[in-house]
């Protein structure tokens, strides 16, 4: 299975709240059969120990620790917000990246997410990206780097 798929990208979400956002993101993985509906709890608890905030208007929210068993398989989902969401952040979160990572994956996916988005052009192509494939193709050609 992929770790990202057109099905598990929103192009123009909307949120009130950086909540909704997170089980917007987290929704999609639960669609996708990566992980139970109780592990978007989990994302939402996580947020809570510590902002997924990480700057450049990119959000990255998982689960904490005790979700691993609530993980069947890693994916990834992404939710572009055109207008932002407050992260509590100095600026808003504009892409929100959900992480589900089975075994000891966690750690290698999110360096690896993190890294595409160091190149500040990536965030400029997913902003700007008119279709759900154009935003798989910039995460997972990056991710293969």
């Amino acid at each position: 299975m992929k770790l990202l798929s057109k099905e598990k990208i929103i192009l123009n979400g909307q949120a009130k709240d950086k909540y909704e956002a997170i089980r917007m993101a987290g929704n999609l993985l639960v669609q996708a059969g990566h992980v139970t509906a109780e592990y978007v709890d989990k994302m939402l608890e996580r947020e809570e120990i510590v902002s997924t905030y990480m700057g450049g208007g990119l959000a990255i929210p998982h689960g904490t620790k005790e979700a691993k068993s609530l993980i069947s398989s890693t994916g990834l989902s992404v939710v572009r917000f055109p207008e932002g969401v407050d992260f509590g952040g100095d600026e808003p979160a504009f892409i929100v990246i959900g992480i589900a990572a089975a075994g000891g994956d966690h750690m290698e996916v999110l360096t690896n997410v993190a890294m595409v988005f160091t190149d500040e052009s990536n965030l400029e192509h997913i902003m700007n990206a008119t279709t759900e494939e154009q935003i798989a193709d910039i995460l997972e050609g990056g991710m293969e780097a």
